[in-house]
């Protein structure tokens, strides 16, 4: 199959793409401009579409692409921007259903093939949210030429919801760095454990927003059990959100050994350090956390929800969502079982080999994008 590139030798002009993003997490931001960096080098022309302060964080123009600031969905001119950026391109491939609902809006009239990628699934609580949340999805999987889903279960909800063409997409974990020496791995590791206060202690490390989805309140009920070990393991989460306060209140208030460490910028760093990885979330995508820890050789406790268990196989601890006890009892086990963590370490290296690399999925994303346009004379 051939790509459309401004090398083509059938004369074609370089096709055009238009790459939407929304307010968009931390996963498919870098995606984006993973997958911005791979098709400028093979001659696509780029655009993203996203707020500026996603270009100042992700820095899109640093992979030759261009930028259009596009206000978040809350803006009402933010449809007419994106139309406009729209005007010219080949194909449009839009990230997350907010943004794919404006891009849905932006070309309606026009015959451009549009892509969907679903990044993570839209949460609501209340009736009418998730009554709104359907009609969204409906309305965008019905309008896309192609929806691809990062996991297995969202190529499943797209299709229940009406796609014609929905399909799993390679989606590869952008800019992994080594975190320590490969030839001294230990080398950071007694100077990071004294600065976290983990000296002479197991340290476990969940990473992630202070949300409900994230399941901390079932970690911080596990956590009680952990206190009678010794030594009385660390367990250190990384990140914000709108629960801090709340979870905060219940560490001090408990007397639970939980630290609520902010963002970080040394995630690689912790998890190197890190004894166990946590996961206890109510629902998770293809979860980064999961991906670092078994590139890192970390053992895995992992909740078995939606493309946790495709991802890491047989390479993780599972435990039912919201389950502290069972939670508790898997961290407890591996604690006092080193064999067992060796062959966590083990299987994990093993499965994160077989995951799509950066070139894979940008390979992939080409071939759906060579299916949906037609060759073009020069202008």
């Amino acid at each position: 199959m051939s790509f459309v590139s401004s090398h083509s030798p059938h004369g074609q002009s370089p096709l055009r793409t238009v790459q939407v993003l929304g307010g968009g997490d931390a996963g498919s931001s870098a995606h984006v401009r993973s997958l911005a960096s791979g098709l400028v080098a093979r001659g696509v022309r780029v655009t993203v579409c996203a707020p500026v302060e996603a270009d100042h964080t992700y820095d899109f123009t640093g992979t030759g692409a261009d930028h259009v600031h596009v206000p978040r969905s809350s803006d009402p001119g933010s449809v007419a921007v994106l139309r406009e950026a729209c005007r010219d391109a080949d194909l449009v491939h839009a990230h997350g259903l907010h943004a794919s609902f404006r891009a849905v809006l932006a070309l309606s009239g026009r015959s451009t093939p549009l892509v969907v990628t679903w990044h993570n699934r839209a949460f609501a609580e209340s009736a009418a949210r998730i009554h709104l949340v359907r009609l969204l999805e409906r309305r965008v999987v019905k309008a896309a030429t192609v929806v691809l889903g990062t996991t297995s279960d969202l190529v499943e909800r797209a299709r229940r919801r009406g796609a014609r063409d929905a399909r799993l997409g390679a989606v590869a974990l952008p800019g992994r760095r080594r975190a320590v020496d490969p030839d001294d791995p230990d080398r950071l590791r007694p100077k990071l454990l004294a600065e976290l206060g983990a000296t002479g202690r197991p340290l476990l490390v969940a990473v992630g927003s202070l949300d409900r989805e994230r399941g901390y309140d079932v970690l911080l009920d596990a956590a009680h059990a952990w206190c009678r070990l010794d030594p009385v393991p660390m367990v250190l989460v990384a990140g914000e959100g709108p629960l801090r306060a709340e979870l905060q209140r219940r560490i001090e208030d408990e007397a639970l050994p939980v630290r609520l460490v902010g963002r970080r910028d040394d995630v690689t760093e912790l998890l190197a350090a890190a004894d166990l990885a946590l996961l206890p979330s109510r629902w998770e995508p293809r979860s980064v956390l999961a991906q670092e820890a078994l590139h890192a050789g970390v053992p895995l406790v992992a909740t078995a929800v939606g493309g946790v268990p495709d991802l890491v196989g047989d390479a993780a601890e599972l435990v039912p969502a919201g389950d502290a006890k069972a939670l508790s009892d898997a961290v407890v086990r591996l604690l006092g079982d080193r064999e067992r963590r060796e062959s966590l370490r083990e299987r994990g290296l093993r499965q994160a080999a077989g995951w799509p690399t950066e070139d894979e999925t940008v390979a992939q994303v080409l071939c759906v994008y060579d299916e949906l346009t037609q060759p073009r004379p020069l202008p």
